[in-house]
């Protein structure tokens, strides 16, 4: 076992035996509402409430491992795998060039890459302001992105 993968469990062990989840982990658990998009048994693909652009999408493995990259190499080969028809359904939702794919992982402990209709680099900037949608905008964004998978 990689140390990386060893010390990011050990962690989030740590952080579950004192009673702490990170938010995409009460998001999974149904404990917070989110707009699913996809859900198998490793991952869940939800709507960012605070999106770049219409259509923002997070895709979250159900494990949770801080780092991005501490994710053990099946995981990331089949997040990718798993990720492929949202950002298909994405590129036939909305007026865009294609789906632009992002790991950042600072704001939330919990690995996971965002999937965005981008039109141009400067659409995947995370300085930006982010949109404000409505519960009912969302809903609808849920919808077309459902209906294209």
């Amino acid at each position: 076992m990689k140390w990386n993968y060893f010390k990011s469990t050990i962690r989030n062990l740590k952080s579950k035996i004192f009673g702490g989840m990170t938010i995409f982990s009460k998001i999974i658990a149904g404990e917070i509402p989110s707009y699913k998009i996809a859900e198998n048994e490793k991952f869940f693909a939800f709507l960012d409430i605070f999106p770049l652009r219409e259509g923002h999408v997070l895709v979250v493995p159900k494990t949770e491992i801080d780092k991005f990259f501490d994710l053990p190499d099946e995981y990331l080969k089949e997040m990718l795998v798993f990720a492929k028809p949202i950002a298909k359904a994405i590129e036939r939702s909305f007026n865009c060039d294609r789906c632009g794919i992002e790991v950042v992982g600072l704001e939330v402990p919990h690995a996971h890459m965002h999937l965005i209709p981008i039109n141009s680099a400067n659409d995947l900037n995370f300085t930006k302001e982010k949109l404000k949608m409505t519960p009912e905008q969302m809903k609808k964004v849920q919808e077309t992105i459902v209906s294209n998978l």
